[in-house]
């Protein structure tokens, strides 16, 4: 049988599409294509997209995180790779039957790649845009976890109050001025919610530090990414917010996590 004989279609074809319209990495993501789509016209409407410059997420649904298929969508932040790092970090700090919370949570791939194989858990997760809710709802409540629509913290519910373990928070974090420097797939088809942190990139993050004391558990965890030049500033948000900081880097990812505690 000829190599790639049952894709939907021919994968040199789909190659040549996807390299002509600017994609770098064309031949994983004809595979990737080719792999999902069921039909020969499904497949030819997922590259049309692809070549238009849709995220290829959005184009097949999906985006791998830490070993998951997560479901994305049209208007839903796209979970980067980098963030698995921020993954990584929490699961070192979780106690044995955690109280998650993922704010701003988009896609809720964070806090599902938290509690994937946990036996015990309770796993929240939030955000503001009711695409990102919908959306979210579909990876989190088959993971045993809720869904709140709301303004950061106004959308949790009252009895986690003290409660939280570890809150997540991927908050935008791209200065206003630099939001048009981001490529053009975020630009065009993630919620500018999702990547604006005003002036500074910040705003979000000060709301949020200002907030977790009074809903994390003593020795609860706030963990969140930033910028490298951002870094004193964050730290200083955590710190203005009664939690004691550390930072990790990861060179591989290009990653920069805080971690802000809560006294016990």
């Amino acid at each position: 049988m000829p190599a790639h004989a049952s894709l939907p279609l021919p994968l040199d074809s789909v190659v040549s599409q996807l390299r002509a319209a600017g994609c770098v990495f064309a031949e994983d993501e004809a595979e990737l294509i080719l792999s999902t789509a069921r039909t020969p016209q499904e497949a030819a409407a997922m590259v049309e997209r692809r070549a238009a410059g849709l995220p290829l997420e959005h184009v097949v649904g999906w985006a791998a995180f830490r070993g998951l298929r997560i479901a994305v969508g049209p208007g839903v932040f796209v979970p980067r790779r980098r963030t698995e790092f921020l993954v990584e970090r929490a699961a070192g700090l979780l106690p044995p039957s955690p109280v998650v919370v993922d704010l701003c949570c988009g896609s809720g791939a964070l806090g599902v790649a938290l509690v994937a194989g946990l036996d015990a858990f309770e796993l929240h997760a939030a955000d503001i845009e009711p695409a990102a809710v919908r959306c979210a709802r579909r990876n989190v409540v088959p993971a045993g976890g809720r869904v709140h629509e709301g303004d950061l913290f106004d959308a949790l519910p009252a009895d986690l109050r003290g409660r939280v373990d570890v809150l997540l928070a991927n908050v935008p974090y791209v200065p206003s001025g630099e939001v048009g420097l981001l490529p053009a797939e975020a630009r065009a088809h993630e919620p500018l919610v999702a990547l604006d942190g005003g002036a500074d990139g910040l705003d979000v993050l000060r709301r949020v530090t200002a907030g977790a004391p009074g809903w994390l558990a003593p020795g609860g965890h706030l963990l969140f990414e930033t910028g490298e030049r951002q870094v004193a500033a964050a730290l200083d948000a955590v710190a203005r917010g009664g939690l004691t900081a550390s930072v990790a880097r990861s060179d591989e990812r290009s990653a920069t996590v805080i971690v802000g505690t809560r006294p016990v």
